[in-house]
């Protein structure tokens, strides 16, 4: 097994992908965390100037979806066949865009209309993208096959981090993706990850 040592900011942020998938796998990594000074010295020696950053042997790689993916193939859920594996690309790619359109939050300043964006979310942007991952999740609470793969675990990450910013029960009439999210939160090492990782909210 490699050598990984993945660097990220005091948060969960865009690494904590990265740190479930290490956790679902049981594999062992140095985990970096840095700030103010630490970071302006290490930035100019990355790849692409920003985190998060994953040292695969000493071999740089950033972009959080590229570093969960390679960890995703490492312990074996990216999927079985290439066909599967598309399938879960497909979900995160989903979530990415899902995502995008929460940069409000860290991009608007005023805070009136931050609520306003944050009600317009809820009520019209997240219901119709909810009621298709809701299709494409099996009753059984899988994404992809029959097995957890990286897709499941994504969803998992984006809405358990979506929450320290817009708490609330949002998948409550989502029988199949609340099967998700636990399988994803009973799997032994995430178990036990999610219990033990230090607390914060972004």
């Amino acid at each position: 097994m490699p050598t990984y040592k993945l660097t990220y900011f005091k948060s969960r942020g865009r690494a904590e992908l990265a740190r479930l998938l290490f956790a679902a796998g049981g594999v062992k990594y140095e985990d970096v965390r840095v700030e103010g000074e630490e970071w302006q010295q290490l930035k100019p020696k990355t790849p692409m100037g920003q985190l998060p950053l994953l040292e695969v042997d000493g071999v740089m790689i950033c972009q959080s979806k590229a570093i969960a993916r390679l960890i995703a193939k490492d312990i074996g859920m990216a999927g079985k066949t290439p066909l599967e594996q598309a399938q879960a690309d497909m979900i995160c790619d989903s979530l990415d865009d899902l995502g995008n359109k929460l940069m409000f939050l860290f991009t608007e300043k005023d805070e009136n209309k931050k609520e306003e964006k944050k009600k317009e979310f809820l009520e019209k942007t997240l219901p119709p993208t909810l009621d298709l991952f809701e299709k494409l999740a099996s009753a059984e609470g899988y994404f992809v096959g029959n097995s957890l793969t990286w897709a499941d675990v994504n969803f998992f990450a984006f809405f358990d981090l979506m929450n320290g910013y817009i708490p609330g029960d949002h998948l409550k009439v989502y029988v199949n993706l609340n099967k998700v999210m636990g399988n994803v939160s009973s799997n032994p090492g995430i178990e036990k990850w999610l219990k033990e990782r230090p607390e914060s909210t972004s």
